[in-house]
């Protein structure tokens, strides 16, 4: 699965349609306004159509004789697509109360997917995997490195981790796993107060090459329970304290 490209008219289009869709500038049922959106994002009728395209094939808008386009019910929204997921994210600064929600039901998902794959990874992994991890978790140790090292070397190592499955559709989860996963890390890297990713990541390495499946998912879990407390932290003490069932579920 491919990222719908961003580049061009076309693609800066889809991006502004989906990202009103999704903050509920339009709302769901809403009727869209053709005539009045192709002026305001100074496009072309046919250019507006095929980006409304896109966003169909996504689940999100639909077209109907006398009634025109309109977008759908939120639960005809395919979440799960890689471009949905990053368009709710990309580019926010500071997490929302949407963002908080949205982090942990893909959080959850995490907690189940991961430590499952983390298994198969310690039964299946080749050098070859074990190389990829020690590179990611070699760059996420760098002395001096940005946020934005830490994030890309973060989500390198979770992209090891599920390639060294060797299942194809295991694989795949990175599409949905990293739009998420990519978002929470650049507010956590910046926050003064989280905690040092290395030793939880380096734990789940060592697991893998020793084929310890067993300490390998163990190793997992507890890194998910770190992450979930940097969560914790960004919520603020109060709302940490009162959300005892999300503890340990973020992603890192």
């Amino acid at each position: 699965m491919t990222p719908y490209a961003r580049r061009g008219v076309h693609g800066q289009t889809v991006e502004a349609l989906a990202r009103r869709i999704l903050g509920g500038r339009i709302p769901e049922g809403a009727t869209l306004d053709l005539v009045a959106l192709q002026s305001e994002l100074d496009v072309s009728l046919t250019a507006l159509r095929e980006s409304l395209k896109v966003l169909a094939a996504k689940g999100m808008v639909d077209a109907r004789q006398k009634r025109g386009t309109f977008v759908r019910a939120r639960s005809d929204w395919n979440l799960l697509d890689a471009d949905v997921l990053r368009w709710q994210f990309e580019g926010a600064g500071e997490a929302t109360d949407a963002d908080r929600t949205l982090l942990r039901n893909l959080a959850e998902v995490r907690a189940i997917v991961e430590p499952a794959a983390v298994r198969l990874a310690a039964e299946r992994r080749t050098d070859a995997d074990l190389q990829a991890l020690q590179a990611a978790l070699d760059a996420m140790g760098e002395d001096g490195a940005g946020p934005g090292h830490a994030v890309e070397a973060d989500l390198a190592f979770h992209r090891a981790l599920l390639a060294a499955t060797h299942n194809e559709l295991l694989e795949r989860m990175e599409m949905v796993i990293e739009p998420g996963l990519a978002h929470r890390d650049r507010i956590v890297h910046s926050h003064p107060h989280s905690e040092d990713p290395v030793p939880a990541h380096r734990a789940v390495l060592d697991a893998v090459r020793e084929r310890d499946p067993g300490a390998a998912e163990a190793a997992m879990r507890a890194l998910l329970v770190q992450a979930g407390r940097d969560l914790d932290r960004l919520d603020g003490p109060g709302e940490a304290a009162g959300d005892d069932d999300t503890k340990g579920t973020g992603g890192k």
